[in-house]
């Protein structure tokens, strides 16, 4: 990459993690935990990022209860660019209330989307296909969109339809983005050849961006405008506050990118750049689990993967326990979830573990708000 461009990568790090209840909490959610490793999931973003961006050049898009804790865990990123949502808006007002503070100060500069909250290994793959982006969102009014090579038939993802079976060095032409499919459909994609995973890491100019919200979103542009324009003085924060619940909740995907990709692949501007590098957006305890069974981070002869003061298993194939100050006994259980945090207990069939955040929710309803 050109020593000289001026690279801004900016995380996303308003979400909740509800499905990760009960260790992931508003005040401590899941994009601060460290689920993998000895290090949260925000930390270890910024860390793969550092060969080709420092810590001033990172902003983070977060909310008030997050804002803390993250300025803790990331020494270095200047406070003023860890900004607090008021009020969650997806991700299109988020990405582009980024646009518009960075086109004020460099309208040429990359901006870089990355979720705070997915793994990635193979870090040089990673690197080489991102230089690969910046310098084609540099070149021109260009989206990049970072595609992962599907590995199986995967209904949880979203997938991008390319124009171009190539692999060498030239990005692809998208043809369409599509929501998560079934399961015949995805194995239709996988065969085709031609489909990718949406990992949810963009690329474009500051001014290509915010020139896409101005088209695609009209009347939430000005008022991101007005609040970029307030950033540094005393009236900020009460213009945030004022504004931002005003802009359409949307995300970025559905506000800015479909209707690109309606304009047919040579006019949209829009590109994937196929990535072969290991990737998965832990969406749940379910894929927490496998992801740690296909790393072999954790696991017993049996396939239950155990964060305890030890366990013993006994009849008892393929389950996920965290209970990281007790002793725990499984005896003829199969394909669970169990994760004691002290002031809750959650037992799961790992089959629906995607439904756990109903139960954040229905706390909420019920007034235990002190458990989430």
């Amino acid at each position: 990459m050109d020593k000289t461009m001026d690279f801004r990568p900016v995380i996303l790090a308003g979400g909740s993690g509800t499905r990760f209840w009960p260790r992931s909490r508003r005040a401590h959610a899941k994009q601060v935990l460290a689920l993998d490793g000895e290090r949260s999931m925000i930390q270890q973003t910024v860390e793969r990022l550092k060969p080709i961006a420092g810590p001033e050049q990172i902003w983070v898009i977060t909310n008030e209860y997050l804002a803390h804790e993250i300025a803790d865990q990331l020494e270095g990123v200047p406070a003023g660019q860890i900004v607090q949502e008021p009020v969650a808006r997806n991700t299109a007002p988020a990405c582009g209330l980024a646009a518009f503070l960075i086109e004020r100060q460099n309208p040429d500069a990359v901006l870089g989307i990355f979720p705070s909250d997915h793994v990635i290994a193979d870090e040089p793959r990673f690197l080489k296909a991102l230089q690969k982006a910046i310098a084609v969102a540099a070149a021109g009014d260009n989206i990049v969109v970072l595609g992962i090579e599907p590995t199986r038939a995967e209904t949880g993802y979203g997938y991008i339809e390319t124009t171009d079976f190539t692999r060498d060095d030239s990005a692809l032409h998208v043809r369409r983005f599509i929501e998560k499919p079934n399961q015949i459909k995805a194995e239709e994609f996988v065969a085709a050849g031609n489909y990718f995973w949406n990992s949810g890491m963009f690329l474009w100019s500051a001014r290509t961006l915010a020139n896409a919200v101005r088209e695609h979103l009209p009347e939430t542009a000005p008022l991101l405008e007005a609040i970029a324009a307030a950033f540094g003085t005393p009236q900020f924060d009460e213009v945030f506050h004022a504004l931002y619940p005003k802009c359409e909740n949307i995300s970025v995907d559905y506000a800015v990118l479909e209707p690109r990709s309606a304009k047919g692949e040579r006019l949209s501007h829009l590109y994937c750049i196929p990535a072969e590098f290991s990737w998965n957006d832990l969406g749940s305890w379910a894929s927490l689990y496998e992801y740690q069974i296909e790393t072999r981070l954790r696991g017993d002869a049996e396939g239950n993967v155990t964060e305890t003061q030890g366990h013993m298993a006994l009849d008892a194939v393929n389950n996920y326990v965290y209970s990281p100050n007790k002793f725990v006994a499984l005896v003829g259980v199969e394909n669970l979830v169990i994760v004691n945090t002290g002031d809750a207990l959650l037992i799961a069939h790992r089959d629906h573990s995607q439904d756990v955040g109903k139960i954040v929710k229905e706390l909420g309803l019920t007034g235990r708000t002190e458990l989430i």
